[in-house]
């Protein structure tokens, strides 16, 4: 039951970024309004939650100074920016796409911590690194040198996205060793959603509102969101971390496929293969005992929810 409930999460999370490719592109909504009113909707939500499940450590969270400014910097840095970059990455090219580049995210947290524990990458880190760029190359240049299949600037934010997610990942990980998952990801989610809904407008109903824009909208907001972190979370119980972990490696095969059957999307062979190598490289990071020992490689299988 623990793998169906892990691969179910990943199949929802990458269902979530097509039905965002659709409301951009059928229904011209606004990337900048999704992302605002998703992290506040959702968030108050997985807040809920995180207040009223046994052991409730939610409100602890604002006792001490250091957690505050934590939470606040996670919620800016951390959920803002990974959620601004990967819907805007989807807007300038598609779901598939977006989802592969943001999921080289995790070489670069490797690549962090080759850096500050100044140790040389093993070897499977190795590979796994070269694996990640040679399925983005294919990615957005089908293998030639001579131009990119996609824009400049939706390679630009979609690597931008996976730098977001490295930050994303590492940098609550002290906070996730004093308070649960679901409390941080719910007030790091609802304070960034506040803190966007400031700077940004809205209020502004853009695009065009019928039933399958609530129905996208609420897909994103309910499956998208909170029930895939709910049932990944109680996957991590039944059949451990990493299991749980390499099987959710299958996001952006899943957006992917849908992308293609649902909205049409072209995707070439180099596509496919491109995408198989960036699945093969989270798989090699999660089976890496060094890796998975990692605690920000940790966090990013606890905090995963877009």
């Amino acid at each position: 039951m623990g793998y169906v409930m892990a691969l179910l999460a990943a199949v929802m999370w990458g269902v979530s970024g097509t039905c965002a490719q659709y409301l951009f592109e059928e229904k011209g909504v606004s990337p900048s309004w999704l992302v605002c009113w998703r992290m506040v909707i959702a968030g108050t939500l997985l807040l809920l939650f995180a207040l009223f499940r046994k052991k409730s450590d939610a409100k602890r969270i604002w006792l001490k100074r250091r957690d505050v400014f934590e939470i606040l910097i996670f919620s800016t840095l951390g959920m803002v920016a990974v959620q601004f970059t990967y819907f805007y990455s989807i807007s300038l090219s598609n779901a598939a796409t977006a989802t592969v580049l943001q999921y080289v995210g995790p070489v670069f947290v490797v690549g962090f911590y080759a850096i500050k524990l100044r140790r040389l990458p093993k070897p499977n880190e190795y590979i796994a690194l070269a694996l990640a760029l040679v399925g983005t190359f294919l990615l957005v240049t089908h293998g030639s040198f001579d131009a990119l299949v996609i824009s400049e600037a939706a390679l630009f934010w979609g690597l931008l996205s996976a730098v977001s997610l490295a930050v994303y990942t590492i940098q609550p990980v002290q906070l996730l060793r004093r308070f649960s998952s679901p409390t941080v990801t719910g007030w790091g989610m609802f304070i960034g959603g506040m803190i966007y809904l400031m700077v940004s407008n809205p209020w502004y109903l853009s695009g065009t509102w019928d039933m399958g824009t609530y129905l996208a909208f609420a897909y994103i907001i309910i499956l998208g969101t909170v029930i895939p972190f709910s049932i990944f979370l109680a996957s991590l119980n039944i059949i451990g971390a990493q299991t749980a972990s390499l099987l959710c490696s299958v996001e952006p095969l899943s957006a992917a496929l849908v992308a293609v059957a649902w909205l049409g999307v072209t995707f070439t062979g180099m596509d496919w293969l491109g995408t198989f190598f960036v699945v093969i490289t989270v798989a090699l990071l999660t089976l890496s005992k060094r890796t998975v020992k990692l605690p920000a490689l940790r966090a990013f299988w606890k905090l995963k929810n877009d």
